[in-house]
Order: C-alpha cells, then sequence, then structure tokens
C-alpha cells in the first residue's frame, strides 16, 4: 500500500512540471507562473504478462501550494486529497466513497517535499534524481537511491508546448513493466474553490 500511495503521489508531482524551455533557467521561471491546474488524464499499466494494457481514467486538480484532488474515475472509483497539511484516501463500495485507513503520511510528506522543488521548477538539483532535459521537449529522471531504483528505473516526461502543463509521463517500472499517463483537456489558472479538496 505504501509504494502504491508514493507512485500515485509521484504521478501528481510529475503532471504539475512545467511546460515548454530550452534550459533549467526557463523551466524554473515558469514554475513560479503556476496557480493551479485541471486535467482529464488516461493512465494505461503495462506489463508483459497483459496482452493489452489496463486501462484508468480520472481527473486531478491541483491548487497552490499544497491542494490535490486525485480522482480515478474508472474502473474502480478511488480519490486521493490533500489540503491544509492532511491527506485523506477513499475507496468506492457498494456506491458509497469510504475512508481507507492506515494511508502513510509520513511517505506521502517525503514525495510532497520532492513536489515543491519540482513546483519551482527545480530539477537538476533534485537530490533524489539526476535529471536530464534533453531535445523533443523532454525531461529524463533517473531515481539515484537503490531503494526507489528498485521500483522505478526512470521517468521520461513529454513537456506541452504550453508552459505549465504536460503532454505525458512514461515511468518504467523495469524492462517489461512501464506505466503511461496522457493528459487531456487541460486547464491552467482558473479559478478553484477549497471545497474539491475536502470529501463530505
Amino acid at each position: 500500500m505504501k509504494i502504491k500511495i508514493v507512485i500515485i503521489i509521484l504521478f501528481f508531482a510529475l503532471s504539475l512540471l512545467t511546460g515548454w524551455a530550452d534550459s533549467w533557467e526557463a523551466l524554473k521561471q515558469n514554475g513560479t507562473q503556476i496557480k493551479s491546474i485541471k486535467a482529464d488524464f488516461v493512465q494505461e499499466k503495462h506489463l508483459k504478462i497483459l496482452a493489452r494494457p489496463i486501462i484508468s481514467r480520472g481527473i486531478f486538480i491541483f491548487k497552490a501550494p499544497d491542494s490535490l484532488r486525485w480522482e480515478y474515475k474508472s474502473p474502480v472509483r478511488s480519490i486521493l486529497l490533500m489540503h491544509n497539511g492532511k491527506t485523506k484516501k477513499f475507496m468506492e463500495r457498494d456506491g458509497k466513497l469510504i475512508e481507507e485507513p492506515g494511508l502513510s503520511l509520513e511517505a506521502m510528506q517525503m514525495v510532497i517535499q520532492e513536489i515543491s522543488k519540482w513546483l519551482a521548477g527545480n530539477f537538476n538539483d533534485n537530490p533524489g534524481f539526476t535529471a536530464g532535459l534533453e531535445t523533443g521537449r523532454r525531461i529524463i529522471l533517473v531515481p539515484k537511491n537503490q531503494a526507489m531504483a528498485r521500483l522505478i528505473s526512470k521517468i521520461e516526461l513529454k513537456l506541452s508546448d504550453r508552459p505549465g502543463l504536460l503532454d505525458s509521463v512514461i515511468i518504467y517500472e523495469g524492462p517489461d513493466s512501464f506505466t503511461r499517463l496522457t493528459f487531456l483537456n487541460a486547464e491552467l489558472n482558473r479559478q478553484t474553490d477549497d471545497s474539491l479538496f475536502v470529501e463530505k
């Protein structure tokens, strides 16, 4: 469960990376412009043992500095909420959203610290990853930590031509396993109500 939560938050962190730039300095500058992001996503889980990838769909909403709604709508509905320093996860059971106990807040706090660095455009001085800015609006992140490297071998980001947005993220989890996130219908810096981050 802890690994799954860390990867979900990592997906979120990557989805907030700033858009097109040809230098680390430009990425940092773009990072200061993000106030909120809303986008649909399609997640494809590819495994060698599967004839077809597992497809999930959902939506995420971010509001600076640290509010998040990451919601899977299909095939199984679940919601991860972060707001005012509190983190909650809900799973749908029998048509109702039930809060899941035992969420690893310590693991989340660690990744949230990484999020703040990425939001500021600080990729190349991140102690957790070696970052490379490549042609074709791509950033490659390789974990330095051995424990993380056993889960993720590298991450490939395709930056959108709209600053503040990503086209896709591919997380390579091994030689025969990867997860691709594609972002659609993205909206940047729209008015975002705090009620979206609090499940009633």
